[in-house]
């Protein structure tokens, strides 16, 4: 049986930090979901298509071969089996995140889903927010995002 991990978030923007856990996942697992998760109560500040786009081909310039990338609504517990996983890869940055990511991981081990954490090592400080208040700001964002997204972000 394969590993699959699904590695779920909004994306909006990929950043660096996301590339990086990637990074580390796709040598571990044997095969890695990403899934762009869609909440209908939130307005997204980027295309979920093109960020798609965007993604694999960050992925393409890295030579990861062993991702998907897929759009989804709904629970993240759900799209994962769906996609024949049983665990959630989640990124820490700090304590805080911990505590968050811990309420859900206790969520979703009731539905056979275990989670693991891994850390953002060189990019840890870095947030979809934070990039995109960098944006707002007219700052250069080059070191926060792959190419790919920086050329879809400043579109």
């Amino acid at each position: 049986m394969k590993n699959i991990a699904f590695y779920a978030g909004s994306f909006d923007p990929f950043t660096n930090g996301h590339l990086e856990l990637i990074k580390q996942a796709s040598n571990t697992f044997d095969r890695i979901i990403i899934g762009i998760g869609i909440n209908p109560d939130k307005e997204r500040r980027f295309d979920k298509n093109k960020m798609k786009i965007a993604i694999e081909e960050s992925l393409v310039l890295e030579n990861i071969t062993n991702c998907k990338v897929i759009i989804y609504q709904g629970y993240t517990w759900e799209s994962a089996k769906e996609n024949k996983s049983s665990i959630l890869i989640r990124g820490l940055r700090n304590e805080t995140d911990y505590r968050y990511e811990e309420e859900i991981a206790k969520f979703n081990d009731q539905y056979g889903i275990d989670t693991i954490y891994l850390r953002a090592r060189n990019h840890g400080q870095i947030s979809s927010s934070f990039v995109y208040k960098e944006l707002l700001l007219g700052k250069d964002i080059s070191s926060y995002v792959p190419e790919p997204v920086k050329k879809l972000i400043l579109k």
